[in-house]
């Protein structure tokens, strides 16, 4: 399924990914931020906050961005 992928964590990217049916945000942050806390992330899915264990559907607009900036 295809699902529209915006990071705001450094330069910041947006582009559309495949992602297999039934992953859910924790999933994908795993996958895409590796190592890093979800607590320091505002992470949304179509522009409202998403749960951890909230199931992505095909068209779903997903966006991380850093709220603890290093050195700021």
């Amino acid at each position: 399924m295809r699902i529209l992928y915006i990071n705001n964590d450094g330069g910041g990217f947006a582009g559309p990914m495949d992602v297999p049916q039934g992953t859910t945000v924790s999933q994908l942050f795993e996958q895409k931020l590796p190592g890093n806390k979800p607590e320091d992330f505002l992470i949304r899915v179509n522009r409202q906050p998403a749960a951890a264990e909230q199931v992505l559907q095909e068209s779903d607009r997903v966006s991380i961005t850093a709220t603890k900036i290093a050195g700021a």
